[in-house]
Parts: C-alpha cells; sequence; structure tokens
C-alpha cells in the first residue's frame, strides 16, 4: 500500500484531508470522501475543487458511505474506482468474505450462504464487516447490486425492469429506489446522461454484449500480464485476437465470452452473457484475472528495497500476476503442465476440453468450448487419459477431490487449508501447490523457488540460486513473493513476457 496508507486510513482524518488536497488516485478505494455540507461521497482524486477540512468525514466503503445517507458524486463516480487492494492481500475472514460478495454470493445465497462458507455464524461475520468496513454484507451487497445496474442500464438497450432483475433486485420499486438513493438520478436518468455522453452513439446492437472500462492503479505492466495470458491460452477456451485477450467463461446462471485489451488508463471490457444475472460475478473475475485491484506503488516499493531486484522494477514497473477466472481449472491446468512445455500443456489441455468441455457458439472468433468441470472431469475414465499412470493418478485423485468438495478453491479458500489439502494429493509437489497458490488462489505472497525460470534469473541476477537460500532472501520482499515471481521471469525470452503481436 502507499507509504502513508493503513487498513484503517479512514480514522486517520489528516492523512486523508491531504490525500484529498492532492488528489491522489492511489488511494482511490482505501477510502472515500463524505462532504457533510453537500451529502455527496467521492473518491480521493475528485477533480472538483476540496471542500474545507470541516466539511469532510470518511468511511472505508462506498456501501458504508451510502448507509450514512450520502449519494455517489456524478462527477467522479466514486462507486467505479477499483476496489481496496486489502481484501486480495489478505487471507482472514473479513477478506475472505468481501471477496465473496464481490463474487454475487449473498445475492445468490444469501448471508447465511456466505457464513457457510466461510464456517462462521451470520452474526459474527456481520460484526467484524461493520467493524472494518463500516457496512453489513446486505449493505455491501445492495451497494453493488447499484452498480451493476448503474453498469446494465447506461451500456445495454435492456428494458429498465430488466436490468433491475438481472442487477439482483427483487422488485422494480426496490431498484427504482435504490437507484434514486445511490445516485441522486432515476434508471431513466442514467441512461440519458449515458447517452448525452456518447454523443448519441447507439449501443451494441449484438443481444447480450456490455462493453466497459475496468479501472486500475497505475502502473500497469501489462507485458506479462497478457502475454502470460496468451501464451498459455488453450485452443478453444482461450485466444489472443485482434490486440485482446478472449476466452469462454463458465457462470451460475449461463455462460459467457469476454475480450480484455488493455489501454493506457483502463482495460477495455467486452462481456457476451447467455444471462444478464452474471455480470456481477463476470467483472469480479476478470478484475481478478488481471489483478486489477493490486496496489503497484505499495508492491514495488517493497521489491525495490533489495538492490538486486530494483533494476528490474525501475526497468518497467506496475507487474501484475496473471491470475484465472476458475480456480478448479487452473489446478487441473497446473497438474497437466507438470514436468512438460508449455506448449505440451496447451495440448494436453485442448484435448482434455475438446473430449468433455461445453460447446459454445462465438460468432466473433474461435472460441469453441467451455472448460469442462470437476464433476465432468471426475466422471472420465482413467484409462483414456493418455499420460503415464503416475500423472493419471494425480488427475483423478485432483478430480475427485474437487468434485466431491473435499477440496476448496476459489475466492473465498482459506488459504493455508487449501494449501494443506493440495499437498496431501499424490503427484502434487511444491512447484504444483504453490502455483495454484499464486495464480488460482490469489496469494501475493506465494513462491516459487524451485521453479527453474526464477532459479535461472536469480544466478544471473546474484541472488542465491538454490531453493533453502534463495527462500530466506525472499523473506525481505514479503508480502509481495508472486510479484518477485513475475520480475524474475521477465528476464527471460518467452513469449509470457511479452504482448503478442
Amino acid at each position: 500500500m502507499p507509504s502513508d496508507v493503513r487498513p484503517s486510513m479512514h480514522t486517520d482524518t489528516e492523512r486523508c484531508v491531504r490525500a484529498v488536497r492532492s488528489r491522489d488516485a492511489r488511494f482511490d478505494g482505501w477510502f472515500f470522501t463524505a462532504v457533510l455540507t453537500t451529502r455527496i461521497y467521492c473518491r480521493p482524486s475528485c477533480p472538483a475543487v476540496p471542500p474545507r477540512a470541516g466539511n469532510m468525514t470518511f468511511y472505508p466503503s462506498a456501501a458504508a458511505c451510502q448507509q450514512a445517507g450520502f449519494r455517489a458524486c456524478k462527477r467522479c463516480r466514486p462507486d467505479t474506482s477499483p476496489g481496496s487492494p486489502e481484501w486480495n492481500a489478505r487471507a482472514d475472514a473479513v477478506a475472505r468474505a468481501m471477496r465473496l460478495i464481490q463474487d454475487g454470493v449473498v445475492d445468490r445465497e444469501g448471508v447465511t450462504g456466505l457464513a457457510a462458507r466461510l464456517g462462521y455464524s451470520t452474526r459474527q461475520i456481520e460484526r467484524q464487516l461493520l467493524a472494518e468496513v463500516g457496512a453489513g454484507p446486505l449493505a455491501l451487497a445492495r451497494a453493488q447490486r447499484a452498480q451493476t445496474a448503474r453498469i446494465l442500464a447506461e451500456t445495454t438497450s435492456l428494458p429498465l425492469a430488466d436490468v433491475a432483475f438481472a442487477a439482483g433486485f427483487s422488485s422494480i420499486r426496490t431498484f427504482n429506489d435504490t437507484v434514486r438513493e445511490v445516485f441522486a438520478l432515476a434508471p431513466g436518468e442514467l441512461r440519458n446522461r449515458a447517452a448525452t455522453r456518447r454523443g448519441g452513439a447507439p449501443l451494441p446492437a449484438a443481444p447480450g454484449v456490455i462493453t466497459l472500462r475496468l479501472p486500475f492503479r497505475a502502473p500497469l505492466n501489462p507485458d506479462n500480464l497478457f502475454g502470460h495470458l496468451a501464451a498459455t491460452a488453450v485452443p478453444g477456451v482461450e485466444e489472443w485476437r485482434e490486440g485482446a485477450y478472449r476466452r469462454t467463461l463458465t457462470l451460475p446462471n449461463g455462460h459467457g465470452i469476454v475480450s480484455l485489451a488493455p489501454r493506457p488508463d483502463h482495460i477495455a471490457c467486452r462481456l457476451s452473457l447467455t444471462d444478464h444475472r452474471d455480470l456481477t460475478l463476470a467483472i469480479s473475475v476478470c478484475r481478478r484475472m488481471l489483478d486489477l485491484d493490486a496496489d503497484p506503488v505499495a508492491v514495488d516499493g517493497q521489491l525495490r528495497s533489495d538492490p538486486l531486484l530494483a533494476p528490474l522494477v525501475d526497468k518497467a514497473p506496475g507487474r501484475r500476476v496473471p491470475r484465472t477466472p476458475d480456480a478448479a481449472e487452473f489446478a487441473v491446468r497446473a497438474v497437466l503442465g507438470q514436468q512438460v512445455s508449455t506448449a505440451a500443456a496447451r495440448t494436453h489441455a485442448a484435448r482434455l476440453v475438446t473430449a468433455h468441455g461445453t460447446p459454445v457458439q462465438d460468432p466473433e472468433g474461435g472460441l469453441t468450448h467451455l472448460f469442462p468441470g470437476p464433476g465432468a472431469l471426475a466422471a472420465v475414465d482413467p484409462e483414456r487419459l493418455a499420460f503415464p499412470r503416475s500423472r493419471r493418478t494425480a488427475l483423478t485423485t485432483l478430480f475427485g477431490a474437487l468434485a466431491g468438495g473435499r477440496i476448496r478453491l476459489g475466492p473465498g479458500s482459506d488459504w493455508d487449508e487449501a494449501r494443506a489439502r493440495l499437498s496431501e494429493l499424490p503427484g502434487l509437489g511444491p512447484w504444483t501447490v504453490e502455483v495454484i497458490a499464486m495464480r488460482a488462489l490469489g496469494d501475493p505472497d506465494a513462491f516459487l523457488p524451485t521453479d527453474l525460470g526464477v532459479r535461472h534469473a536469480a544466478a544471473g541476477l546474484g541472488l542465491p540460486s538454490t531453493p533453502a537460500a534463495l527462500t530466506a532472501r525472499a523473506a525481505a520482499w514479503r508480502p509481495w513473493r508472486a510479484y518477485a515471481v513475475q520480475y524474475l521471469w521477465a528476464t527471460g525470452d518467452h513469449p509470457i513476457n511479452r504482448l503478442p503481436v
């Protein structure tokens, strides 16, 4: 995090005022400024003239601002700021709850479902969220529904009644009241203002297509992020086409196809969904896949403290950890990729997809399938897997553990417990477990000291290259060792380190 940020920064009025007066975008998402005189809340970087210090109060979330009776600023649109990087950097119950709420779990399963996933009572979860975020799970989910409704109203031609139910509202009246309360505009007014900003340009004609901008904290280096995703893309499930990474998504109410393209100040996102109720989750998985809520200033500042890493960071700052929209999918792909080349891993995964994945139609490109889920893979006859017996055992055991729920991977997972369960499976060594922790679980401190690319890069920089000595040296890089891996990999001449032509 920035050097003068801490998780409870909203309680430090002096530092918050200083951030607002400097309009520092690094703090967007860390806290929100509520103006007592206008009853409006803003992001710290709002371009409007800052109010007097005595007229400002600060909250840790947009939901807390809304719950206190403030409405979103129409100029800086604080509801669209990047999410707090804190929730992706922590593994405690509050952070896991926030990740699950961002994925729409409260809308689909209620607060009881959220609590059950975390192994706590509803009262414990509500108390912890109120203490840290200033709002309970229902208020947080309500704020997210309002933002989803705004996106649908502004970027699609769906009838507003359909927008209401797609965003998760139980009634038209609740939808209208919430939108007016949060944005001080009726849903129709939101749509009309968006049309004015577009200069009257028509919305996309294709049904189910949503176009939006995904914000991030600068800097962002797209080379390793999109290069890695494109270089390891599974044919039929992923592709690089016309400057964008495209892939299929398995979603609760249907499926989707997403196109993601890097731009100087945002990621251009184009979503085609079979059911608009999946929009909240689709946005969440895209942000997580591209690590867009990271705080690169904090990460790079920590890694620069090592004089041998500092030149790599200074040369190309803002590297992200390429993650995955489906943790179970990546776990399978990690085992398929053990001790083989990137090309061979893609071939093995493509065969699995062709044989067991669900076919989809993609009128805009070459995507053909959804990656098969754990249930479909658990039903595969082991004898039909063209692998050595040890690899077949590792795969089928993993398939069964994922399908049976013995191993839970995803945004609400306990990272340490998931590591322990994965380590118990035959054929999954430390490298496989850690790469799953890094890219599937999203642990920013996952580390790969046995990876050959990491060891060769370390030796070339003058760092220790044996796993034990490298791990000891990497203690100074915590809690961002997964990002150090990205910088070390970048020293090699491999397609994962550059944007495709």
